[in-house]
């Protein structure tokens, strides 16, 4: 699994979704998480973190005001910084098309609500081993 004290970044314009996460990686060891409540203010974090503590992973729903997670997925891989960071959508927008759109553009994992707190175990633990596999040569 990810070190403990790995940063991630949980966006969702509802209080209740975001503490529902915070909590599930709290039970996972995972206690640096940062909140954003739009993906305005989630971009204004993750540059702020640039030169200090970045952020090591995204956890962010999809509909949201003034920028939606896709947005900000969108952002998030055009930035050099961001585009490696592992980015899990987590939204009630079920329909393929959306869900192919996501992963085309760069989305790492696809949660949709509701869910079981155990999910978020399960997509950080399919991240990591995506991330660590070997590469083919």
């Amino acid at each position: 699994m990810f070190k403990p004290e790995t940063r991630f970044l949980v966006v969702d314009d509802f209080f209740s979704m975001r503490k529902i996460i915070k909590n599930a990686l709290a039970e996972l060891g995972y206690t640096n998480v940062v909140e954003a409540d739009d993906g305005v203010s989630a971009l204004k974090i993750l540059n702020d973190a640039k030169g200090s503590t970045p952020i090591d992973f995204i956890f962010s729903d999809w509909n949201m005001p003034q920028m939606t997670g896709f947005e900000l997925l969108k952002e998030c891989r055009k930035d050099e910084d961001f585009k490696k960071i592992p980015f899990v959508m987590v939204t009630a927008e079920g329909e393929q098309k959306q869900i192919l759109d996501a992963i085309k553009n760069g989305c790492t994992e696809y949660i949709i609500k509701p869910f079981a707190p155990a999910i978020i175990k399960e997509k950080v633990t399919r991240v990591y081993t995506k991330l660590n596999a070997p590469k083919a040569a």
